[in-house]
């Protein structure tokens, strides 16, 4: 056994996963990775949808090492510092209009529940509605507005005042051949939720534009302009949850740009620095002024190295047109992934926007999730030297979400071993 995997059993908690792949990585550079013993694998999951720009990316690291020999932590809220403003001033230039004011981070569930303070703080009000399905962090705030029983069992009581929407989640919903009817159901069921299931006293809505942990699933077009109009009728800000969706991931810079509507508040993370710990969220100024003397703070926010790689990450993006690529080679990727599909009942569904896709693993007609097989197809992968998530509500949607700069030679690659793991784990059933 590795010396590395033992210090990990000995040493290290992993109680909170069902096991820790068996191999030690060792370095990485673009879409691939190599572990200690110098076995290269096609990394299609972007250490859960970080690298955007690539594992290593030479124009990121060489900002951080810059940054390094100059400054490397002074708190960025007690004084100014360069690499910072600069990234704020770089975000409201990719952002949805209108939003100017950052607030930066180290991890998404902080920018989640900062964001929510934020909300309540603006609004005088104090209650939330989230959706079914959804995830927006491990802290017990994020978690408060989580969907998922999966992610809260032995974490609660949770916090009181969070009422849950279904989700826009067209293929195990009652019109499964009519996104948009589909689209218009789930957001009229916003307004029964405030009517219902609130005192009335909501100062957000909260959702990732593609619901990444929940199994990739993408909001029909018309779902997010229906659920705004009834969120302007009662006067509660839109939260949009972009800390898997940003950078670029979706074929946009943001997912919820696919939509067209302006958020109220925009939390990202994961993407937003490629690999070095940061997050935001950015709001209105009006909105940003809520916040007084005392309200908040992050002593490692804002720190300056894992800004300037971020400025470097976000201009790398720009000069690569990142998004558009995204988008084209998720098509491609799409593509063969649905004529897979065609001689593979096991496949319920293929779905995503640019580099997000879930394949959805079904059973029968009745839509039985096929939890076991996609842990299987995940390891049959690794084998092969392929590596992807698993996820979704029932554990059975096989996440493809590689670095943007992935190639279609790649993607070519990823998808026939796809292929020899579906024959791996479906053949001996059949037998």
């Amino acid at each position: 056994m590795s010396d590395t995997i033992q210090k990990y059993k000995d040493y290290v908690m992993t109680g909170f996963v069902k096991s820790v792949a068996p191999i030690v990585i060792d370095r990485a550079s673009g879409a691939k990775v190599w572990d200690e013993n110098g076995r290269e694998y096609l990394d299609c999951f972007s250490g859960i949808s970080v690298v955007n720009a690539g594992h290593n990316n030479p124009r990121v690291i060489a900002a951080a090492k810059a940054q390094i020999d100059k400054l490397v932590h002074c708190s960025s809220y007690l004084y100014h510092v360069q690499p910072v403003a600069d990234l704020a001033e770089k975000i409201v230039q990719i952002a949805p209009q209108g939003l100017t004011k950052t607030f930066f981070g180290n991890g998404g569930a902080e920018a989640i529940e900062g964001a929510m303070k934020l909300a309540r703080l603006y609004t005088g009000k104090h209650e939330f509605i989230a959706l079914h399905g959804s995830f927006h962090g491990r802290s017990w705030g994020a978690l408060s507005i989580t969907g998922n029983q999966g992610r809260k069992k032995r974490g609660g009581p949770y916090a009181a005042g969070v009422a849950f929407a279904p989700a826009p989640y067209p293929y195990r919903s009652l019109w499964p051949n009519d996104p948009d009817e589909c689209g218009r159901q789930c957001a009229k069921s916003i307004d029964e939720v405030i009517r219902f299931a609130t005192s009335g006293d909501v100062a957000a809505f909260i959702a990732e534009p593609v619901l990444g942990e929940g199994g990739i699933l993408v909001p029909p077009k018309n779902y997010f302009r229906e659920v705004k109009k009834i969120l302007d009728q009662h006067g509660i800000l839109f939260i949009a949850d972009e800390v898997q969706s940003g950078f670029g991931r979706t074929g946009k810079m943001f997912a919820i740009e696919h939509y067209g509507v302006e958020p109220d508040i925009l939390v990202t993370a994961k993407g937003i620095a490629d690999g070095f710990p940061l997050s935001a969220f950015t709001t209105r100024p009006e909105i940003a002024a809520a916040y007084k003397p005392g309200d908040h703070l992050s002593t490692f926010g804002g720190n300056p190295v894992s800004c300037a790689a971020s400025l470097a990450n976000i201009q790398f993006m720009q000069d690569e047109n990142l998004p558009a690529r995204a988008a084209e080679t998720g098509e491609y990727a799409m593509k063969k992934l649905r004529e897979l599909q065609k001689q593979n009942p096991l496949i319920g569904e293929v779905r995503g926007l640019g580099l997000m896709i879930g394949v959805e693993l079904a059973r029968d007609e009745k839509l039985t999730p096929a939890s076991s097989e996609a842990e299987a197809i995940r390891d049959s992968l690794l084998r092969q030297g392929v590596l992807v998530g698993v996820g979704g509500v029932y554990g059975n949607v096989v996440r493809f979400q590689p670095p943007l700069i992935i190639t279609k030679e790649q993607i070519d690659h990823a998808v026939g071993a796809f292929a020899s793991a579906l024959t791996e784990v479906v053949q001996p059933a059949a037998v």
